[in-house]
């Protein structure tokens, strides 16, 4: 298939889940969602989403492997009914037509392909789910990975200001450039990562959550390299898109453990669309990332996203303050 056609049809994908993410924005309550086993907040947005975008992709390319976040797993049993039902019904909303449990379960699960094989698509149905709960920065990240490189990236970020109004959809084809449009429709720009004129003038991109890297090192990695401007703290793969189109130059996810290994969901998408805006992107070690080792980039620690001219200072001032 032409690989702008399958852009358009993650284009499509990701706009249908982020109004079924915004639909239930407008009436989340704290019942609409639960915990998983490992404590990560779960939405029926989440669930929504993942179906949608699935149904999507099983009805254009009925082929395709999707690895996914989320899995019904988490939904069965009788103390989810209520919960199951509200995703059911935002799946059918969105789709326009009555869905049955079973139809929207089965979306779900088509997300749990394994990561193998050398063509799948990846998707978080919402990267950032506590930055939703909190009605601030989420996205809904689709990549597509061929022999273990992303080859195409679609982020659409709900609450993210673009043109004067809210929502932004970035998109890149590896090879062809990055853009971002509103997040309804309507003009698509071209972006590029901006270098600040010193690395000094360089404004770092960071989680609100400290769990997610750690902020005490990127503060001194900032001393370092005699930055002063605050930190531009987002949820999600926002960051990337903000790295991209220039709102800010450095993104650091530090690891806070040393056995932790990132999800490729979580930044498959977004290091297409930064990549191909101009910016360089590898781990706290200088290595590329490896999305060819299963769910995890196991190859890799951490992950850093910055302008092309500025990486290489950024990379030694993090090798500096961590002691490698």
């Amino acid at each position: 298939m032409n690989r702008s056609r399958e852009l358009e049809i993650a284009v499509v994908a990701a706009r249908a889940a982020a109004r079924v993410c915004r639909a239930v924005a407008a009436h989340l309550v704290t019942a609409d969602a639960l915990q998983k086993k490992d404590k990560s907040p779960v939405t029926v947005a989440d669930f929504a989403s993942q179906a949608v975008v699935c149904a999507h992709l099983a009805r254009e390319l009925p082929l395709d492997a999707v690895v996914g976040e989320e899995g019904s797993a988490d939904l069965q049993g009788a103390t989810t009914a209520a919960l199951r039902a509200q995703v059911v019904a935002r799946v059918g909303d969105e789709l326009g037509r009555a869905c049955s449990e079973a139809e929207v379960l089965d979306w779900i699960d088509r997300g749990g392909a394994p990561a193998t094989g050398a063509r799948y698509w990846t998707l978080d149905p919402i990267d950032g789910t506590k930055g939703f709960l909190r009605g601030e920065q989420y996205a809904i990240a689709l990549g597509l990975i061929e022999a273990g490189r992303v080859v195409l990236g679609v982020l659409a970020c709900p609450n993210l200001p673009h043109a004067g109004g809210q929502g932004a959809l970035f998109g890149a084809i590896r090879g062809s450039g990055a853009w971002v449009e509103p997040l309804a429709g309507g003009h698509r720009e071209p972006i590029r990562a901006a270098a600040p004129a010193t690395i000094a003038e360089a404004r770092f991109c960071e989680s609100v959550e400290s769990g997610h890297s750690d902020q005490s090192e990127s503060a001194a990695i900032a001393q370092r390299l005699g930055i002063t401007l605050q930190p531009y703290r987002i949820d999600s793969q926002c960051k990337y898109g903000a790295v991209a189109r220039g709102d800010a130059s450095i993104y650091l996810r530090l690891p806070t453990r040393a056995d932790y290994r990132e999800k490729i969901w979580d930044h498959a998408a977004g290091v297409c669309i930064v990549e191909e805006a101009g910016a360089r992107v590898s781990d706290v070690d200088g290595h590329a990332l490896d999305f060819g080792r299963g769910a995890t980039l196991e190859a890799n620690r951490g992950v850093i996203a910055t302008a092309a001219s500025i990486h290489d200072a950024v990379l030694d001032a993090v090798r500096t303050v961590r002691g490698g």
